[in-house]
């Protein structure tokens, strides 16, 4: 198995969960975001996919599949930097699935995003919602969605995309959780703001039409994120084509009750400030899966968002944070 982008967040715990139920893994990243500590299942390929040649070592070995999480991923910094984006992770995934027909692999899963779907229409989001993405990181995940489709009808390549919303959590006891710099989730900022670290905490917006006036987003344990991609993988061997299904827990949260739940987790006082809304920011985000859940079979094991928030705690305040 190939995970490419497997020295990031979810990546890495895709990994370590392809590693814990048997799978043989190799991991692709160039660390340019990924950590190195977090290379600790299979062999590593420090490979570009800007650099074609650079992914002929991928396949020296026989690969199965692949597992794609190459991305960057920061919507501010998509807006501000278009080409760099649509370079990475669009011309980044063709330079990938290339190699891949080059070399017989027909099967991919895909990390995508639940910012394909824009401004949000409904407060459930389920597969048949429109795709109008607002901001150049959404319109690249879009773009690769397209190209999977066409490849499917071109090439016979079977793919899923797995369109999650809010990653979080950590696998503590196998020593990675999500660290990103800099950091713009909104769960390590409140542990962090807890342990004294960083910058005051800041709400973007207090008004929104919702139980609190913040924004209220749908968290899914990263745990739970990798058991999809799992299964994402064997029920492809049956189903011909390019498919999509959304990830979540199909329960919102509000930016406050993250914060007071952090705070019961940590046993910490948590100092927040309020500072305006951010452009582009709905007031609702909430995930739909009943089709992973139906086609899949997936059900997210960690559904109770105090104990997601303590799992990536634990991470938090491990030696290995």
């Amino acid at each position: 198995m190939l995970v490419c982008g497997g020295a990031g967040y979810v990546g890495a715990h895709a990994a370590y969960a392809l590693a814990q139920r048997g799978f043989r893994v190799s991991v692709l990243d160039n660390l340019s975001t990924g950590h190195r500590q977090a290379l600790r299942w299979g062999r590593w390929i420090d490979a570009d996919l800007l650099k074609p040649e650079s992914l002929e070592a991928a396949f020296a070995e026989p690969v199965d599949a692949v597992m794609h999480f190459c991305a960057r991923s920061l919507v501010s910094e998509s807006m501000a930097q278009p080409y760099d984006y649509y370079l990475n992770n669009v011309v980044g995934s063709l330079n990938l699935l290339r190699a891949m027909r080059a070399h017989g692999v027909g099967r991919l899963v895909f990390s995508s995003s639940a910012a394909v779907f824009g401004q949000p229409m409904s407060e459930r989001i389920d597969e048949a919602h429109p795709k109008a993405p607002i901001n150049p990181y959404g319109a690249s995940k879009l773009m690769v969605e397209r190209i999977l489709a066409d490849a499917a009808h071109a090439y016979g390549l079977r793919s899923v995309s797995l369109r999650y919303f809010n990653a979080a959590g950590a696998a503590f006891d196998a020593g990675i959780g999500e660290s990103h710099t800099p950091e713009t989730h909104l769960i390590p900022n409140v542990l962090r703001a807890a342990l004294g670290q960083g910058d005051p905490l800041q709400v973007y917006g207090d008004d929104y039409d919702t139980v609190d006036g913040t924004c209220v987003r749908d968290y899914v344990h990263v745990l739970d994120l990798a058991d999809a991609h799992i299964r994402a993988l064997a029920w492809m061997d049956a189903q011909p084509g390019a498919h999509c299904f959304n990830l979540g827990n199909g329960t919102g949260f509000s930016v406050l009750e993250i914060v007071r739940a952090a705070a019961w987790v940590s046993g910490r006082e948590i100092d927040c400030q309020v500072a305006p809304r951010r452009q582009g920011d709905p007031a609702v985000l909430v995930a739909s899966s009943a089709a992973a859940r139906e086609h899949l079979g997936w059900v997210p094991r960690h559904t109770a968002i105090e104990d997601i928030i303590e799992s990536a705690w634990r991470w938090h305040t491990s030696p290995s944070y």
